[in-house]
Order: C-alpha cells, then sequence, then structure tokens
C-alpha cells in the first residue's frame, strides 16, 4: 500500500485528488479524514432546525423592528 497526503476540500461529498497523484491511485483507495474545522456550530443549528427551542410568551420582532439599533 502506497500512502499520499494531500489537502482537500470537499464539495459535495467528494474529495478531488490532486492531478499529480491521480495516476498513482487506483480505482479503490483506503481514505482516512483528518479535519481541520470543527461542526459544532453547524451540528447545533442543524439541531435546534429539528428541535426548536420553545419560550414561553415568545413573540418574534416585526419586519419593521429587526433593523433597529
Amino acid at each position: 500500500m502506497e500512502v499520499i497526503e494531500f489537502k482537500a476540500k470537499i464539495r459535495d461529498g467528494i474529495i478531488m485528488v490532486p492531478e499529480k497523484y491521480r495516476n498513482r491511485v487506483g480505482n479503490t483507495v483506503k481514505v482516512l479524514v483528518m479535519s481541520e474545522t470543527t461542526r459544532n456550530h453547524e451540528d447545533m443549528i442543524d439541531k435546534l432546525l429539528e428541535d426548536p427551542i420553545k419560550v414561553e410568551d415568545f413573540v418574534p420582532f416585526a419586519r419593521n423592528e429587526i433593523y433597529d439599533r
């Protein structure tokens, strides 16, 4: 097994192998993903969208109140 290391962005679940390495990899590879960023914020947003916090007597802002400072 040959090990090749490179950094890549994941777009739509796809990891693009840099052109200079494509001739060194076959159709099947073993992938180890080491993320440099955490997804805590995104996960929390997903969680809140699925199960919003309910606040008693909550009244949302009117459109004109949103931009008042």
